[in-house]
């Protein structure tokens, strides 16, 4: 089995996802899976700036195009392995974690990831999320996709860690990442049009998902920690902790020593 974990960092750096990255790389050593960091943009997705909706300020400042959709250029490694992991790089992976994520994803499936709903959440992050899962899923022709008897809303996954087998090659069609990320059908999740202004590519993944009719595996919440997300007594039985909310950590996390001590 070729196994591969793929992080995007670019930008500024930070020392929290320094840290973050350093952690994943060793990782991939233990669980005998190749690594790779992309540390410039290669895809560039631009929204259409005679339409969109997203504010200059969320791209413009990084040349016109939206780093959040740089991560779906793992998918040009495809043909070349079984399965991948796509991490974000502020994940942090416990160094005494020996477990494989590939192992608990299995080969059965085309994708595998965490959905939020399933997380021990606070109260408040449960509040957070049915909200959020109105904002983005509740629109007439994708709200009938997921599933909604649940406190926390639709069941969407967090995309800060998923796992994609070779099988998921047949939904792409041959297509290139930028292919992919061009289709009409995503335009306007491009676009940021509507209550999409703010979206990342965990909407159109998680929509891609569902009308392709993907056999998935829901992984157990210990692979993506949401950080403040989870309860606080939670984190100490997860994998993989997501500082997922960077700017409302203490000095937006970049006193890692401090952050370290409530990990555990």
């Amino acid at each position: 089995m070729k196994r591969l974990i793929y992080q995007v960092y670019t930008g500024k750096r930070s020392k929290l996802y320094d840290h973050c990255t350093k952690s994943v790389a060793e990782y991939a050593k233990r669980i005998d899976a190749e690594y790779i960091v992309q540390k410039t943009p290669i895809l560039m997705i631009k929204p259409d700036p005679f339409v969109t909706n997203r504010s200059k300020e969320s791209y413009e400042k990084y040349g016109g195009f939206l780093p959040i959709y740089e991560k779906e250029n793992a998918f040009s490694y495809l043909k070349s392995y079984d399965q991948i992991a796509i991490i974000d790089a502020d994940v942090y992976i416990r160094p005494e974690c020996t477990e494989s994520i590939f192992d608990a994803a299995g080969t059965d499936v085309d994708f595998a990831g965490v959905l939020e709903r399933d997380m021990p959440c606070t109260p408040q992050y449960v509040a957070k999320i049915a909200n959020y899962s109105r904002m983005q899923y509740s629109m007439p022709n994708i709200n009938p996709l997921f599933d909604w008897k649940h406190p926390g809303g639709a069941d969407f996954y967090n995309m800060g860690i998923m796992v994609l087998n070779k099988s998921i090659r047949k939904y792409l069609n041959g297509e290139t990442p930028n292919q992919f990320l061009r289709r009409p059908r995503f335009k306007a999740f491009i676009d940021g049009m509507g209550a999409w202004k703010w979206s990342t590519d965990q909407t159109l993944l998680n929509v891609w998902v569902k009308e392709e009719k993907m056999k998935v595996k829901n992984l157990s919440f210990k692979w993506n920690g949401l950080f403040t997300g989870i309860e606080m007594n939670k984190i100490k039985e997860c994998n993989f902790i997501h500082f997922f909310l960077k700017d409302k950590l203490p000095q937006a996390g970049e006193n890692v020593e401090e952050l370290m001590k409530y990990v555990g």
